[in-house]
Order: structure tokens, then sequence, then C-alpha cells
């Protein structure tokens, strides 16, 4: 992993190992006492999640109250937090702000690996596909993005690593301050579709809604990030709970994914509605919502499943190692991929109750 990402991570790293040590590492907490911080009530679960379409499960849960209505016979309500991007998301896990949140591969497998294989699980899928490099019309092709600044949400995150390692596969060189043949600019999505309308950028590879956004904006989709994938399908939302919340809370991470699987219960049998919830979120949430066009053309690059679609993540974490993003060491150190990174037990459990198929772990 590069210096600049390990910097990213290194205090909520230690935070996570205190945090992890506080808790005896794994249920012997419980074991060992009433005592014990397994034992304390919680009254709240901290919820992370981006404002992206590519989250809507967890937009139209939180719109729709349907996290509140799982939580509330256990006396819990949730709190819910909206980031821009990953890293941030585990920086605030890491640190004990965040119990469970909404996310995208890359970060998942840094964290993971970061932490030694301890500090998270992927407990549920939520989203695969609805992601694109989108450019000038101008750039017909690889060739004509040399030179050019390209923007991603932020160093390190689902789709950075996803357009370093397509222009890695086209011959084009990246460095992670900027340089080579195609300079990256991370940056959050709302200020990379100003950037572009201002001419300072000239595309971006990002999620939806900002795909259509910036298509809307004039750009041009390059390429679909579907296209790049068996069946065309990728993770690009999953869901990850630190290690100790989901050994001392797992009637709350139940509950949680309870609230998950009618969320994506709702978008399959009325997409309207589910729309209307996520425009209403977007609205409370950044101040905008979706024109009703960009709205539906996003809508329709996006798959919504509980499936965490695991061999997806390995291969993003080989993609990652192969741009400088992530040490090979590191992830054998972890125990390998998938290792002991997924939990699918509680997802299983609300399916089979749901009478849903079940997920796998591997």
């Amino acid at each position: 992993m590069t210096r600049r990402l390990t910097a990213t991570l290194t205090a909520g790293i230690a935070a996570a190992a205190l945090l992890l040590t506080a808790c005896g590492g794994g249920s012997s907490s419980t074991e060992s006492g009433g005592a014990s911080a397994a034992a304390e009530k919680v009254t709240t679960v901290r919820l992370g999640f981006f404002p992206n379409l590519t989250h809507a499960p967890a937009l139209v849960g939180l719109q729709e109250g349907l996290f509140k209505t799982a939580l509330k016979p256990l006396g819990v309500t949730v709190t819910p937090t909206a980031f821009n991007a990953g890293p941030d998301a585990i920086t605030a896990l890491f640190a004990g702000s965040l119990d469970i949140t909404y996310i995208g591969p890359n970060p998942t497998i840094n964290a993971y690996a970061q932490s030694k294989g301890e500090a998270v699980k992927v407990i549920a899928g939520a989203a695969s596909g609805g992601a694109a490099l989108v450019v000038r019309p101008e750039i017909t092709d690889a060739a004509g993005l040399k030179g050019k600044n390209i923007a991603s949400p932020q160093l390190g995150n689902t789709q950075d690593v996803a357009l370093r390692y397509w222009l890695q596969q086209q011959g084009l060189s990246t460095t992670t301050e900027g340089g080579g043949d195609v300079s990256i600019k991370p940056q959050a999505n709302a200020e990379g579709l100003a950037a572009y309308s201002a001419g300072s950028i000239d595309g971006a590879w990002v999620p939806e809604p900002w795909v259509s956004e910036y298509v809307k904006a004039g750009a041009k989709v390059l390429v679909n990030e579907k296209d790049l994938w068996p069946d065309g399908k990728f993770v690009t939302t999953n869901i990850i709970v630190r290690t100790e919340f989901l050994t001392q809370h797992p009637d709350i991470v139940r509950a949680v994914l309870e609230g998950h699987v009618a969320a994506l219960d709702a978008i399959e049998k009325d997409p309207t509605a589910a729309k209307a919830a996520v425009n209403a979120s977007l609205q409370s949430l950044t101040g905008s919502s979706l024109d009703a066009a960009v709205l539906d053309s996003a809508w329709e690059q996006v798959d919504f499943t509980a499936d965490p679609l695991p061999a997806t993540l390995v291969a993003s974490a080989e993609h990652a190692i192969s741009v400088g993003l992530l040490d090979q060491a590191e992830i054998d150190a972890a125990g390998g991929l998938p290792g002991s990174l997924y939990d699918v037990t509680a997802i299983n459990d609300v399916l089979k109750a749901a009478g849903q198929p079940v997920v796998a772990s591997s």
C-alpha cells in the first residue's frame, strides 16, 4: 500500500486495535463476565452510507423507516452518517465512531488487510454495477486520455482502483501524486462534476448517479465497468461491520440486515416509489434531487442484491495490488482472501426467513 494510503488509515488502525483488545478480540469477552463491554446497553446503531445511487438500499431504508421498524423491538435507534467515499468511512469505523457501513470493495479490502483480518466483516451485499468512465466527447479511446486530467472520488476508493487498473491495462501510467501518462485527480463527486463543467478535468470514473450527471453535463461514457466483468456482475457496494460490534450485538446486526432486505424488496416491488424515496433522501442530504431522466438512466445501470459477490472482491484486491495500492504481503498476513473477511450467517438467516435464496461467502 502507498505511504499516503497507509498514513490515512494508521490512526484508525491503532484505534481498532484498542477496541479489539478492549473486547477481548472476539467471543471471549462475552464468556468472561457480564461486566464486559459486550453487556453494555446499546441504544443506537451508527450506520454509514454514501449519497450515491449504488447505496440506494440505505437511502430507501432510512427514508422509509425500514431500519427504524426493524430495530424498534430491540429499543435501538439508527444514527446515519453520510460519507463521500470509502476511506473516510473506514477511518470513522476504525475510530469507533461508526458501527456498520455501506461501502465499496476496495476500502473493505484495505481495512481487512491493515487490521490483519481482525477489524471488519462483510455481512451482506447491496449493489452490483453502476460505475463508468465518462469523458469529453472528443476522447474516443484510451490513447486519447494521455495528458488528460481524470477524477476519481478518493484515492484508494473502489472507482479510483478501477480507473488506475484499466489505464494500466491500456498501457498508460499513473501515480498517486497525479503524475504519469494520465493525471488522476481524486475529489468529491460534486466537486469533480463542477471541475468538468469548468474545464479543469476531462472526465471521471464515478458511481451512479454521477455517471448520468456527467452525461447530462455533456460527457459520454467511454467505459461501462459492467463490460469488464463476467456476466456484467461486480460488487459496487457491500455492508461491513466492526468485528467487535458483530460479536457483542448480533441481534442489532440482524435487525439492520432485516431493514436492508426490506429495502431491497421495496426496490424490487415498486421501483417508482423507491426512486422517489431515493430522491427525497438525496434532497435532504445534499440540498438537491435528481432530474427524472438522470435518475431513470442511473437506475438502469445498477443491480441491487444481498449477494456480496465475493469472487469479484478478490479480483478487485488483485487489481489494487497490480496498481500499487495494496501489498500482497498484507493480504497474506491477514489470512488471504476471502479468508475470514465474510460472515454471511445473519444475512442468510434473514433471507431464509423471507423465503429468499441464501448467499455464499466465497
